[in-house]
């Protein structure tokens, strides 16, 4: 096939690729997988079992364990998922027996400005509009599972108010006094729906439900998302199902879904999430879809048995953490590894000349506008000052104890002497760095990534945490705050004074790990902030209670849980063939 990403639209290259696909079956022989162990949906598209996997090759030594991250990125994304598929497609082409485990993407940003993060170019996974468009339902489960909570907590509000104690007896209900101020969950739906941010419900009359205050955030934020992503196995998620808070009654006690019964039938809406898809690169790679994204308000990794799939099956697992090094990796570092009992053998940290010049000075990009004229003039100034944030991201990884790969991602419209400049200044920094030009020629020009990704696995790692769980709250996020994110320190709002006083009174919640909303934009919780901000503060105005994932979650800066739609989203060019039912338009 002739394919020239720089003549043709992503969904075209991947409807070209699409005609020449590997069946599941195919896939499943390849990998070595039994027969009950492979649960199609369709040709292309897979559930895999995840326990008999497990259980069969339970003896079997793990394969070697990398995380792909990046350097802050501009509004318009760093191609961490080409970069990630790339690099699986490139250790194909040197033979590895490679798997990837990547997150599934979110309706919102799919029908927004962002895309559905299939990868780019001659990098991307298919088939693009099954995995674009809601790949086997999990996202639906999870949607399921959360808004039954909730329609569980309002129906029970309705009937306390109407019902006195003796009638909700003779129904086998017990009063939960539950305080409509302090209702912590709301809705959720997977579209940036920002009219649904503040809403009022149970409006009308008494049999119209609780009238009260109440929001949507965008479904991969909620908490059955963050559990999917952290469970080991059924029992695991089945436990933490039944912990999540879903409000507190009028004497401040926690009201969780065991409390409301609801639990059990919210586990029973993610049975068959639990287990991972499967599907491919354009050369043919498996690849587990499973989780979802969005490291600046959730935990933003694909799921921990996804990982110990993959682990198992390949020799090579690539995964991926949203966003970059301060929050996607810093997550995957304390939060996932802590939780699973792995750790990476290298961790890539992926930069473009774009990005970079945007941290040295050029016009900020904005979604939905033209790239400014300068990102396609050479400036070696601004590429260079820009490597201050990738340095930054990489002392971020080197903290961790494992070793950092840095991924030049290469476009066709940089020039030769910028390239030169970030490898010089990498290697300066007894740094390994590798161009890939994945997004033009797939695997084949990933191989520069691969090797050094190879080479890097082979380094002996002494893997460390940042912070132990025993350590106070505040101390906790101080350290994320100052060694991470590199602030002066930290600033706490009066409502997260108060949270963290309940946590810090409660065994149970003040040893589970930090899991920070932020900003991606910046270092800082300023999104306008490029390069390495000096000289500020971090300021957290909330603390999160997420019992059943098992997170602390202090909410840095302004930022929402239900992003907003922009003016000129993806689904204005998102349209079907009606002779062949085929989707185009989707990137």
């Amino acid at each position: 096939m002739n394919l020239d990403p720089t003549k043709m639209k992503d969904w075209e290259i991947a409807a070209e690729c699409e005609k020449h696909m590997k069946t599941v079956y195919q896939l499943g022989e390849e990998l070595g997988l039994e027969k009950e162990e492979l649960l199609p949906y369709g040709h292309y598209v897979a559930k895999i079992d995840y326990k008999k996997v497990l259980q069969r090759l339970k003896d079997r030594p793990n394969g070697k364990y990398i995380d792909v991250t990046a350097i802050t990125p501009t509004p318009l994304g760093e191609g961490k998922s080409t970069t990630a598929i790339g690099l699986i497609e490139g250790l194909g082409k040197r033979g590895k027996k490679v798997i990837g485990a990547l997150r599934q993407p979110s309706g919102g940003p799919t029908m927004n400005i962002k895309g559905s993060a299939a990868g780019g170019g001659l990098a991307q996974i298919i088939p693009l509009d099954k995995f674009s468009l809601g790949l086997t339902g999990d996202i639906n489960a999870v949607m399921n599972a959360h808004n039954l909570a909730m329609v569980a907590l309002t129906a029970r509000m309705q009937h306390e108010a109407n019902y006195d104690d003796e009638t909700l007896a003779k129904r086998n209900l017990k009063r939960l006094n539950i305080d409509p101020k302090r209702v912590e969950m709301g809705w959720v739906l997977d579209f940036c729906a920002q009219a649904l941010r503040h809403i009022v419900i149970g409006l009308g009359g008494k049999k119209d439900g609780y009238p009260m205050e109440s929001k949507f955030w965008i479904a991969v934020a909620s908490e059955v998302m963050a559990i999917l992503a952290v469970s080991r196995d059924l029992q695991d998620f089945r436990r933490r199902i039944g912990k999540i808070v879903v409000a507190f009654d009028k004497f401040g006690h926690p009201i969780t879904t065991e409390d409301l019964e609801v639990a059990g039938a919210m586990c029973a809406w993610m049975v068959e999430a639990i287990n991972p898809n499967m599907i491919q690169t354009l050369e043919g790679q498996p690849v587990l879809i499973h989780a979802g994204p969005f490291a600046n308000i959730a935990i933003g990794q694909s799921s921990i048995i996804a990982d110990y799939v993959a682990l198992k099956l390949g020799d090579y697992n690539v995964t991926e953490s949203g966003f970059a090094a301060d929050i996607g990796f810093e997550k995957f570092w304390n939060i996932k590894c802590r939780l699973s009992g792995l750790s990476p053998d290298c961790v890539v940290v992926v930069a473009t000349i774009r990005a970079l010049k945007c941290h040295g000075g050029a016009p900020i990009p904005l979604p939905g506008r033209p790239i400014p004229k300068e990102y396609f003039e050479e400036n070696l100034e601004w590429v260079e000052k820009g490597c201050e944030n990738l340095l930054h991201c990489v002392n971020i990884v080197k903290k961790s104890g494992v070793t950092p790969v840095v991924c030049i991602n290469a476009f066709y419209t940089d020039t030769k002497d910028e390239i030169a400049l970030v490898k010089r200044i990498c290697e300066e920094h007894g740094v390994r760095a590798a161009v890939s030009e994945h997004w033009l020629k797939g695997g084949e020009g990933a191989l520069e990534l691969a090797d050094a990704v190879v080479e890097a696995c082979e380094e002996k790692s002494e893997f460390r945490f940042l912070y132990d769980v025993q350590e106070p709250v505040k101390d906790r996020i101080e350290k994320i705050a100052r060694e991470v994110y590199g602030a002066d320190g930290v600033i706490y709002l009066p409502e997260a004074e108060a949270k963290i006083k309940i946590i810090e009174a409660d065994e149970e919640l003040r040893q589970m790990p930090v899991c920070m909303v932020k900003t991606h934009l910046s270092l800082s919780d300023n999104p306008s902030l490029k390069g390495v901000p000096k000289g500020w503060q971090l300021r957290v105005r909330d603390v999160l209670i997420y019992r059943g994932s098992g997170f602390i979650v202090p909410v840095a800066g302004d930022i929402s849980l239900m992003p907003g739609t922009g003016s000129d989203p993806a689904y204005r060019r998102i349209d079907v063939d009606v002779e062949t039912g085929k989707v185009r338009g989707l990137f």
